[in-house]
């Protein structure tokens, strides 16, 4: 009958462990979680549907010139000078860098490692001191048994691409900041276009209320209203002058710029007819940046899951050096003087943990109750996105029925203010009459200035919350 020598059996049993040990499960939890997304939004799409054409973009899809819909070139060079310049965004754009080395320097632990060396050793023992001259090569390679390292390479990768939707999430919001913050000022500018017309006009009133006090046909009481009414203006437009100012001074922060350095021209804002579609609520998980942050955390988290379970399982080493080694200097690189060296167990080291001190239990745990947080956070994203939207799509709505009404109230408050005014030329009403119809109008005419800007600002902040524009 034929025997197997001890070594054969040695090489059969650890071969068996390995298979056996191969077999062992260490299952990640999902990467993706499924939620039950509504079919549509809750306000209709169709009410503001415009000529943008939907496309489908991954998160990482360049979003495009999205500002251009406004056709306004101001704005279009605002956007890209604080795309080159901002503060925030370089900083976001040196930790995508950052995360990409580390995922770099997490992924060589896959890799065949070698180095090299050279220098002498000083020994002595009871009769002599010797130097040993060594000149080598050193190789170390770790077996990816259970896929602790894939793993660990995998999140780190994931969290590059976190960090790269991070980045598009900064630049999507400082370019809807840059935006956001250009409408307010000309929405101000436009308050105070209507407020110097104001003025003038007013000091005109004035000019004819004293006229005609000085003629005996009105009292001085009207001269005082007619002063105060110029007064309150002038007041107002000061007022709205400084909070220009502060809008003025966030913009050129925004555009990396101190507030000296910057000053934005005065023109009044136009009307924005601009309309976005909302597209479908599915498409919102494929374009935010932040929400396609939080999947990738998620997906990290379960990869570091799945690491922290390999730890309870053996890990296996290769390692080995070769090169030349001699007593004499002269003599390290003959041929005769090669030596190597393979590590225990033919070249390989199995090594199990058995006490640990319960460290890979606490770091299970650990990686578990992250992930569980990072679910939570993936679907509070998410509910936060789709708020988002229906607020904007609210705004809107709400917004295009307000700046009807309040043309039409513009309308009505001019009308009054004429007559008033022909019925106090003609000694038919007091000054009073004439001062209620002009604030009337004044307060319809701001309001309608502020609605406009307030729309324009809505409408970016609908862009925002889809995460970017549409290419055509």
């Amino acid at each position: 009958m034929k025997t197997i020598n001890v070594p054969a059996r040695l090489a059969v049993n650890t071969l068996a462990a390995f298979t056996l040990l191969a077999g062992c499960s260490t299952a990640r939890p999902p990467e993706k979680i499924a939620l039950d997304l509504p079919s549509a939004y809750r306000e209709t799409p169709a009410a503001l549907d415009g000529a943008w054409k939907r496309a489908r973009p991954a998160d990482d899809a360049d979003r495009g010139t999205w500002w251009t819909v406004f056709g306004d070139s101001d704005l279009a060079a605002l956007i890209e000078q604080a795309t080159v310049s901002n503060a925030s965004l370089a900083v976001a754009l040196a930790r995508v860098k950052e995360a990409r080395a580390i995922a770099g320097v997490v992924d060589a632990d896959r890799r065949l490692q070698v180095g090299a060396g050279v220098g002498p050793t000083r020994q002595r023992d009871s009769t002599e001191s010797s130097t040993q001259w060594r000149a080598q090569f050193t190789f170390a390679y770790e077996v990816d048994l259970f896929g602790r390292l894939s793993d660990n390479s995998r999140a780190a990768r994931l969290d590059a691409q976190g960090q790269e939707a991070a980045y598009r999430s900064v630049l999507l919001a400082l370019q809807a900041d840059v935006a956001q913050q250009y409408f307010s000022i000309r929405s101000l500018d436009s308050e105070l276009d209507v407020l110097h017309k104001t003025i003038k006009l007013r000091q005109e009133a004035l000019r004819l209320v004293q006229h005609r006090y000085s003629v005996g046909d009105t009292s001085e009481l009207d001269v005082a209203q007619a002063a105060t009414e110029l007064s309150t203006a002038q007041a107002e437009a000061e007022r709205v002058k400084r909070f220009r100012s502060q809008r003025d001074h966030a913009l050129a922060v925004l555009l990396g710029k101190a507030p000296a350095q910057f000053t934005l021209a005065s023109a009044p804002l136009g009307p924005v007819l601009v309309t976005v579609p909302a597209g479908l609520p599915s498409d919102l998980l494929e374009r935010r940046p932040d929400i396609a942050q939080a999947q990738r955390q998620l997906a990290a988290a379960s990869a570091r899951v799945g690491a922290a379970k390999a730890a309870f399982f053996p890990s296996l080493s290769l390692t080995g050096n070769a090169g030349y080694e001699s007593n004499e200097l002269r003599n390290l690189f003959q041929w005769s003087s090669r030596s190597w060296l393979l590590g225990p167990l033919v070249g390989t080291a199995l090594t199990l943990p058995l006490l640990d001190g319960g460290r890979n239990k606490a770091n299970l745990a650990r990686s578990d109750a992250n992930y569980e947080a990072l679910v939570a956070n993936y679907r509070q994203q998410v509910l936060v996105g789709f708020q988002d939207v229906e607020d904007n799509l609210s705004a809107l709505r709400t917004l295009d029925e307000q700046l009807r009404h309040e043309s039409d109230a513009v309308g009505s408050a001019n009308l009054a203010t004429r007559l008033a005014e022909s019925r106090y030329r003609n000694g038919s009403t007091s000054y009073f009459e004439v001062i209620d119809a002009q604030r009337s109008s004044l307060a319809a005419q701001r309001a309608q200035s502020r609605s406009t800007g307030e729309r324009a600002v809505t409408a970016v902040g609908l862009i925002r919350a889809l995460g970017g524009g549409w290419g055509t």
